[in-house]
């Protein structure tokens, strides 16, 4: 008699734990973020602009990147008027190594 009724309770115990386990999701939902802070905060600026060195060592046709954590510019040549690195005849995929343009002070906009 009295292990039926411990087996009752256990199992009384389980129905109400998986009832939980089950509600838990309706009566508090995880929080969705569509868009997370993970990756890098960049603004791309659309289309492409002669992008030119500060020291004047370059000049080249590409894309303007910011990086909205700390205001750097950055210019990645495309080297052609393509919103991507393109060389002309080559098979392969290029890559664009970016160099600095300059940097915008978004700390002081905080003044």
């Amino acid at each position: 008699m009295k292990i039926d009724w411990l087996v009752k309770f256990l199992l009384l115990l389980i129905a109400v734990s998986l009832g939980v386990i089950v509600l838990r999701p309706y009566l508090t939902p995880p929080i969705v973020v569509a868009q997370s802070g993970e990756g890098h905060p960049f603004y791309i600026e659309p289309g492409t602009s002669m992008l030119r060195a500060p020291d004047g060592s370059r000049q080249v046709l590409g894309k303007v990147v910011i990086d909205l954590r700390n205001g750097n510019v950055w210019g990645f040549p495309t080297m052609t008027q393509d919103p991507y690195p393109a060389a002309g005849a080559q098979t392969t995929p290029q890559t664009s190594h970016p160099f600095l343009l300059g940097k915008f002070a978004l700390a002081d906009t905080d003044k």
